[in-house]
């Protein structure tokens, strides 16, 4: 099976860790890194665990201005933007089997029976959730949570080079060059809300409620972890395929573990793994590197909303649309009018800068308010008999 993933120099550590998982369990694979960054200098691709490392001006991205294209995404948005083209060329290129699994998943036991299933179905997903939540705060934390951001969980999908297979991806290349934004109030989650669609257009699409694959934060509440004295990790008495550890430098992994985990060690022992490989491939020296398209070409960062901005505004986007919006010293340069006419209306910070600050910090006190002790305690007295008496009680009141 062809592997791949798709990052930029902030997640090449993690990249680091899945690949050599894959190679671990899955001796004859190929695993090819898609980077959306420049490679820095002092590191020799030739001593990475990957067997080709693509970057994305060699993607062959069908688009007039590729500089323009890019300048229009966030680094999250263009790193999953660019995974169509890339399943595309697989494709095309004769891999008969192709899986994508996100930078920060690891691989804990061969998966041979995903190349079985590949053998009969056309594409492979996985939901955020297979079974059904019942108390109140998860059902909003896991089965609202993937209404919003998709069914299905794209860290993860396999493609089979079938007549199929290939409209399938095709199709979905074709939605990311136009569509592949953050975008929740529009419809819109990067690649991923695009997947709900897929089982309605394409036949042959296979659902897998396997619960080794794609175990996360999402669905612990649901999966219980154990370990064999051999030292396999089980999954409701499954062997765990892959870990998704999604969320992991945000804190969010942490939190929801503190609120689903329910005590299980074996989760934390995952936990305690993940963070020691991380230390191994240096993914804090890594996540301190600045990545090119975060950038203008004197040094100064790019804002979101000076992305959207262009990409919203059809007579801004037509104006600069020839141009390359990272170089600052031309003739029709995007970041001077930006400066000229939005900027200086709007004050040193725009208005959306200023809530989403506010929104970042209200989001760590949420976080910290889940991974407190007191919090615990209220929320386990809350999924209690008593505690539900009270609230009917309450309720009567």
């Amino acid at each position: 099976m062809h592997f791949y993933t798709s990052v930029n120099i902030n997640y090449l550590p993690k990249a680091r860790i899945l690949a050599k998982s894959v190679k671990e369990y899955c001796k004859d694979s190929v695993f090819s890194l898609i980077f959306s960054d420049q490679w820095p200098e002092e590191i020799n691709p030739k001593a990475e665990p990957f067997d080709e490392i693509i970057t994305i001006d060699k993607l062959g991205i069908p688009v007039g201005n590729l500089d323009f294209w890019i300048y229009t995404h966030t680094v999250v948005e263009l790193c999953t933007a660019v995974k169509g083209q890339a399943l595309v060329n697989f494709l095309e290129n004769g891999s008969d089997k192709v899986v994508y699994l996100d930078p920060d998943i690891a691989v804990f036991n061969d998966l041979h029976e995903l190349e079985q299933m590949l053998d009969r179905y056309s594409v492979i997903l996985t939901p955020h959730v297979t079974i059904q939540e019942k108390e109140k705060a998860a059902i909003m934390d896991n089965e609202i949570c993937a209404l919003k951001h998709g069914a299905y969980n794209f860290g993860f999908y396999a493609v089979k080079n079938d007549e199929n297979g290939c409209a399938f991806a095709k199709w979905w290349r074709d939605r990311l060059l136009d569509f592949c934004f953050d975008d929740i109030p529009n419809g819109i989650f990067t690649d991923q809300k695009w997947g709900d669609l897929a089982p309605c257009l394409f036949e042959n699409i296979y659902i897998t409620r396997d619960p080794g694959y794609n175990v996360s934060t999402w669905n612990i509440s649901n999966r219980t972890i154990s370990k064999t004295k051999e030292g396999i990790y089980l999954v409701n008495g499954v062997p765990l395929k892959f870990y998704h550890f999604s969320g992991f430098d945000s804190g969010a992994q942490a939190d929801m573990l503190g609120l689903y985990a329910k005590g299980n060690k074996c989760l934390y022992e995952l936990r305690k793994w993940y963070i020691k490989r991380q230390e191994e491939e240096e993914q804090d020296k890594y996540a301190q590197y600045p990545s090119k398209y975060n950038f203008y070409d004197n040094g100064e960062k790019i804002t979101k909303d000076e992305r959207e901005l262009l990409r919203k505004r059809l007579d801004v986007l037509e104006y600069f649309e020839s141009t390359n919006p990272y170089k600052v010293e031309q003739t029709k340069s995007y970041y001077r009018w930006y400066r000229a006419e939005i900027a200086a209306d709007s004050g040193d910070k725009t208005d959306m800068e200023k809530l989403r600050e506010e929104n970042t910090r209200l989001k760590t006190e949420l976080y910290q308010i889940y991974g407190s002790k007191s919090w615990k305690i209220v929320h386990a007295l809350a999924q209690s008999k008593f505690g539900k008496w009270l609230y009917t009680i309450y309720r009567r009141e």
